[in-house]
């Protein structure tokens, strides 16, 4: 191909164009959402192949997923045919590196042929070390420990320069000062290994280059273009390599945009973007400032949400596509009327827009959102998919937990009990599991006979192991004899705290685990609210842990049906979702204490992060998007309220309708912004915010505590005190309602109420939580 053809270049609007055609030195390009950065990336490698006639192995692309790599690959095959696509020298940048060490190995002490540990093999590595050391596991848990030298091989630190740094300071402050040992040895161990940890990959690359002055030029002669895409997610050592490989020529090319930088817990370090420019002097910056994806009124939204962040290279995004709805606030009462909520739109702008479940997604900040989301729909018959992660009742700690209620219902349930039979350890291992086994099967039993009765079926084991036996039986069986006189969530709650889950998940505070602390609270509260439902409903004698057991199972038994090729609604992380997109979005749980996390209130840099975040989710919306947030939730076990999040303000006022419940506290149902300064009669004050977790191997938060707590019965205490077939009344969890009808008298005067959102409900008066607003 010669010269680049005009035609192609026509396709780009003038900003892109600019952008492709500058080649003479350092550049970055902020590319705003939806504005065709991909694009950019492919056009301008297609033009330095055909206009500067440069060879594609001279070319060296980073990207941050395979997925990137090969579509854009493709794209350029496209424009300049698929043989010289496929010689460039473009990938991640683990995959670019990893290459690049191989063939270099020697100069570094490894041999070519070294094994690359992932994840897994990193934490067992590190758990086999700590073992050794005898170190306590429960103060050096190995997930953490991992992510925290993940995090210092992020950062360039080596072991040597580790143990000098304010971070080993701040280990022996948390009381683990032996974690720059661990280091240490988990480096020379891998070494002795012929391995690199995925971390190791940048690191040793880093060396690499800057302890050998003639490889670096190599290389340096061999990339004569090197660009990166996302470059707002590199961490301080992808930066650093870039740098050694581009500080002569400057032939370097960046795009990415710091409004969309939501990645600070895996390393990622915003700074490079806004500080490109003094990093490469005379570096050019250009923007690419046109929405192709979302309505102008989205647009604008967003731009007014994200002009309140101080850090950041100012841009006036803009869209000509139609000017579309402004975003729409629906407040609900409670975590269950926001499903319902979100479900009817669903169901409605199906119908009114004649499109697909697959055009919507529901975009929460933390995984345990997830729950209320999911029940609704399977009631609901409304298909969905949880992207880039288990549906609720999958995820381990969740499986755990119904494990342990199943072998207290039942404790002949073989799997359930092979699971929980030493989780959390309590020195019952595989061999002796094994031979109980063995035995049941030999005398044509279940396990749980030959547990409870080991001499009588000969049981071969060591005192100390039948010992251990005997107190797992004791632990099953004094939860058995309470299961006929407490409901599902005071024996749950205290099977959970008695079996030593909760102190397991609760012993650090590493984002993974506070991900299954986050799911075990929201487990509790579902519970919490089965057993409040169907004692309003008068369904007293439904409230036991086998009847929460059934529930579930109806629930999971879901999970596995569904044709994979029908259209689903999508449901996911704020944070797996950069980079899609969908016709309607809604951006759920907007409350303080969820969003922003209450882990970042305290940081002004955190906080603008959050705010990057939420300009993430309603970036994705293509035609409409809505907000949502609930006035209460059940969490922690008990009922906690929460006032909208103070990123709703940030939103300029004319471009955000809210929508009905103007009761709640500081919405109004005008078509302007909720004002947040009064408060209405009825608010209660937030009980108990989330804790602040602190940073990393800070003292682990408290346990799960007994927390039963009655809410106050408001004016339903018993019977229907002034309450009359008409009455508007305001529930606790279903929202606004009308009365219809009142039938029964005394403790059993049932009301029939038609709810604006969640439909037709029967309540026994005597357990209804509602106030009587008209």
């Amino acid at each position: 191909m010669g010269d680049f053809d005009d035609s192609l270049l026509a396709q780009l609007n003038e900003s892109q164009r600019e952008a492709v055609v500058y080649c003479d030195g350092p550049q970055l390009v902020i590319a705003g959402a939806g504005s065709g950065k991909t694009r950019v990336l492919t056009y301008k490698i297609a033009y330095l192949l055909a206009q500067y006639n440069m060879a594609p192995w001279n070319i060296l692309a980073l990207t941050f997923t395979n997925k990137a790599a090969r579509e854009m690959k493709e794209r350029i095959g496209r424009l300049v045919g698929q043989e010289r696509a496929m010689r460039l020298q473009m990938g991640t940048f683990h995959s670019v590196f990893a290459r690049i060490l191989r063939a270099e190995a020697e100069q570094i002490g490894f041999g070519s042929n070294f094994t690359i540990y992932d994840q897994s093999d990193s934490r067992s590595l590190v758990k086999s070390i700590i073992k050794e050391m005898q170190l306590d596991d429960k103060v050096y848990k190995a997930a953490s420990v991992a992510d925290r030298i993940s995090m210092a091989k992020n950062h360039l630190l080596l072991p040597q320069q580790y143990a000098v740094s304010s971070w080993s300071k701040d280990d022996i402050q948390h009381k683990r000062p032996m974690v720059t040992n661990i280091y240490n040895r988990y480096a020379e161990r891998c070494r002795q290994a012929n391995a690199m940890d995925f971390d190791d990959l940048l690191v040793y690359t880093f060396v690499l280059l800057r302890d050998h002055e003639d490889i670096r030029q190599k290389y340096v002669e061999r990339f004569q273009y090197v660009l990166v895409d996302e470059y707002q997610d590199t961490n301080f050592a992808q930066q650093a390599i870039v740098l050694q490989l581009t500080k002569e020529h400057g032939r370097v090319c960046v795009v990415g945009d710091d409004a969309q930088s939501i990645y600070s817990f895996r390393g990622a370090n915003i700074d490079n973007i806004l500080d490109f420019q003094k990093q490469y002097n005379g570096a050019k910056l250009y923007k690419l400032e046109q929405n192709y994806r979302s309505t102008q009124l989205i647009v604008q939204a967003a731009n007014s949400l994200i002009r309140k962040n101080e850090r950041q290279i100012h841009k006036d995004v803009f869209s000509e596509n139609e000017q579309g709805e402004r975003l729409t606030l629906k407040p609900a009462y409670s975590d269950k009327e926001e499903a319902i909520i979100v479900c009817n739109d669903i169901k409605r702008l199906r119908r009114q827009d004649r499109c697909e479940y697959s055009d919507f997604a529901i975009l929460y900040r933390t995984n345990a959102q997830s729950r209320s989301f999911e029940e609704q729909m399977r009631k609901d018959g409304i298909p969905y998919r949880i992207y880039g992660g288990l549906s609720f009742y999958q995820r381990k700690e969740i499986k755990d937990v119904i494990a342990y209620f199943r072998v207290v219902a039942n404790p002949n349930d073989e799997e359930a009990l092979r699971r929980i039979i030493n989780y959390p350890t309590r020195g019952i291992g595989d061999t002796t599991v094994g031979k109980i086994v063995e035995t049941a099967n030999a005398n044509n039993v279940s396990l749980w006979q030959v547990i409870s009765q080991p001499i009588v079926f000969d049981l071969k084991l060591a005192k100390g192991t039948l010992t251990k036996l005997e107190a797992f039986k004791q632990l099953i069986e004094g939860w058995r004899e309470r299961i006929d006189k407490e409901d599902a969530y005071e024996l749950g709650h205290s099977i959970i705290m008695e079996s030593g889950i909760s102190k397991d998940i609760y012993s650090s505070n590493n984002p993974e685990d506070l991900s299954r602390q986050e799911n075990l609270e929201e487990f509790l509260g579902g519970m919490q609210d089965f057993v409040e439902s169907r004692r309003e409903e008068g369904r007293e004698e439904e409230l036991g842990l086998s009847d929460f057991l059934q529930e579930v199972a109806l629930l999971t038994d879901l999970d596995s049906e569904g044709d994979e090729e029908q259209p689903k609604v999508t449901l996911m992380t704020i944070h797996s979702a950069k980079g899609l997109e969908f016709p309607t979005v809604f951006v759920v749980g907007l409350e303080e204490n969820i969003f922003p996390s209450p882990m970042c209130v305290n940081s002004a840099r955190e906080l603008e992060e959050e705010r990057r975040l939420l300009y993430v989710a309603i970036t994705r919306a293509e035609k409409h998007c809505i907000l949502t947030c609930a006035q209460n939730r059940f969490r922690y076990g008990k009922m906690e309220y929460d006032t909208p999040s103070r990123f709703i303000k940030d939103i300029d006022p004319s471009l955000l309708r809210v929508e009905g419940n103007s009761g709640l506290p500081g919405m109004s149902s005008r078509t302007t912004a909720p004002s947040f300064g009064s408060s209405a009669s009825y608010r209660r004050p937030v009980q108990n915010p989330r804790p602040v977790a602190t940073q990393f191997m800070a003292e682990p938060k408290p346990r799960l505590v007994p927390v039963r707590q009655e809410a106050p019965r408001a004016q339903s205490a018993i019977g229907n005190i002034g309450l009359q077939e008409g009455n508007v009344i305001e529930h606790q969890r279903f929202g606004i309602g009308r009365v219809i009808k009142i039938e029964g008298s005394g403790e059993n005067t049932k009301a029939t109420v038609e709810f604006k959102n969640a439909g037709t409900k029967q309540l026994l008066l005597k357990f209804a939580k509602y106030t009587i607003v008209g």
